[in-house]
């Protein structure tokens, strides 16, 4: 959460009214300027699963390992402050894990505004990937992903990226340790697109996406350039209405 006032009710009760109910929060307050961290205290007096953890402004892929290495639970999930789940959420994408017997999963959502009213379409996720997969587009939206650390233990973020790309790396991460990842087909989360969200800004990320390939996957050039290439196109109609 970084100055997440204006949203944060809305995607606390959003976990909140899960229809599964053994989970932890913890909210991460990333040096916000406004009242989220006291909006936040008032519903973590109220129930004990909801944690405020507060720290000097380090971005979100600081704030996100602060919040993994705090996390007790076997299951990890990221939230960010502006985004919701449906309250079946997690009963739902557990059963799926379940039923794969997979450790990482991953569901399709709306894409809302400001308003919470729905733009756009629904982005439908395939109904599994391998890392090849994931190198020519991401299907696994953060707010979407589960994954269990019984069998690998956690993995972190990696915090020199300057919170550009560091979500992708995570997913490629995992998924080169678990091999395949499964995806719920049916809606069961809301991501929100402002103004300023850095996946409507695509020339902004250009750059640190071929450096994802190219320095981290270290895939070359000519492969790397090949799956910019598969990234933009596949985008290009993602965001489309």
């Amino acid at each position: 959460m970084y100055n997440g006032e204006k949203f944060i009710v809305e995607t606390v009760k959003s976990v909140l009214h899960q229809t599964y109910p053994n989970w932890e929060m913890i909210i991460v307050d990333d040096g916000s300027k406004d009242k989220g961290a006291e909006i936040v205290t008032g519903f973590a007096l109220k129930d004990p699963r909801i944690k405020l953890v507060q720290q000097a402004n380090g971005g979100s892929a600081s704030a996100r390992n602060n919040g993994i290495r705090l996390a007790k639970g076997q299951y990890i999930a990221l939230l960010d402050a502006d985004d919701t789940w449906n309250n079946n959420f997690l009963e739902k994408q557990l059963k799926l894990m379940h039923d794969k017997k997979a450790a990482l999963v991953y569901s399709s959502h709306t894409r809302i505004d400001e308003n919470s009213k729905e733009i756009l379409k629904p982005f439908i996720v395939p109904a599994k990937v391998t890392y090849t997969d994931l190198l020519k587009t991401c299907s696994i939206s953060c707010l979407t992903g589960l994954y269990d650390t019984e069998k690998f233990g956690k993995v972190y973020l990696r915090e020199d990226m300057k919170s550009l790309r560091d979500d992708y790396v995570y997913w490629l991460e995992i998924i080169k340790k678990v091999k395949v990842a499964y995806g719920n087909q049916e809606i069961l989360a809301n991501y929100r697109i402002l103004g300023s969200s850095a996946s409507r800004k695509k020339k902004k990320v250009i750059l640190p996406h071929f450096k994802v390939f190219y320095n981290i996957e270290k895939l070359g050039l000519m492969r790397s350039l090949y799956y910019l290439g598969n990234w933009a196109v596949i985008s290009y109609f993602k965001y489309r209405k």
